[in-house]
């Protein structure tokens, strides 16, 4: 059963995957209104136990999201502020985020699926950062996500060109995990969703952690952060349940606890 959320993000459950919609016609333009349901639907999702990861995508079969809705910028810098912080709760969230790319991801739609853990491409998508050409930089991310994902010649390039690029270089330069036929979509995106709820969702929340919180730091303090994530899943019933798991030789039951 599906939930519509601020009329503009629906969601549905199949078991311990979630998939959230965006459903803004005619690109999929990031307004305040699909903001604002994302978040309540990872705070929702995030709340429910059994639930252990979120697929987001488009509606359509050309965007993904055209970027965001500039009808709201209001003239500033601050409309829709709080597209950064979902940026910000999709790398925090304990779930494991997948973007799946059905089209045009530019501007404010790709720097979303940058905040994803990971993105899996239609062949027809297509990538890019255009706002130099409107004479601004991107507001969500775009200049420091992209060059820690794909580093910084490449994202230079993009940046600084406003060019995009489609599903096969997005795919030879590390930014996606797949490209797939756009009728397969959906099925490789829950394929990744599914494995990814298989592994043990302490563990996976200690490794984003680790890995976020740890990027900006002095290589030596990024291990401090790693050892004490480490440390702390020893104590977890998990982490008892997968080492004798593994020495009697059978799948892990996870409780997340």
């Amino acid at each position: 059963m599906a939930e519509v959320l601020r009329d503009v993000i629906r969601v549905e459950r199949d078991g311990p995957v979630a998939i959230a919609t965006i459903e803004h016609p005619p690109a999929n333009a990031i307004s305040g209104a699909v903001v604002a349901g994302l978040a309540e639907a990872l705070a929702s999702l995030e709340a429910d136990g059994g639930c252990r990861a979120l697929v987001i995508t488009g509606s359509g079969p050309k965007f993904f999201s055209a970027g965001a809705d500039i009808t709201e910028f209001g003239g500033g810098a601050e409309g829709l502020g709080g597209a950064l912080e979902l940026t910000l709760r999709f790398e925090d969230s304990r779930l494991p985020v997948i973007a799946a790319v059905n089209g045009i991801a530019f501007g404010g739609g790709c720097e979303l699926s940058l905040a994803c853990d990971l993105r899996i491409a239609a062949s027809n998508a297509r990538f890019g950062q255009p706002e130099i050409k409107l004479g601004i930089i991107p507001g969500w991310g775009g200049t420091q996500r992209l060059a820690r994902l794909i580093g910084k010649t490449r994202a230079t390039e993009l940046l600084l060109t406003g060019d995009p690029i489609d599903a096969a270089r997005a795919l030879e330069i590390g930014l996606v995990s797949e490209v797939v036929d756009a009728g397969e979509l959906m099925e490789a995106a829950r394929r990744w969703a599914d494995l990814l709820a298989s592994r043990a969702p302490l563990a996976l929340a200690a490794t984003k952690r680790a890995m976020n919180h740890g990027a900006h730091l002095p290589i030596a303090d990024a291990l401090k952060v790693e050892q004490q994530e480490f440390a702390g899943l020893f104590s977890t019933e998990d982490a008892s349940e997968g080492i004798s798991a593994f020495l009697q030789k059978r799948q892990p039951e996870w409780k997340g606890r």
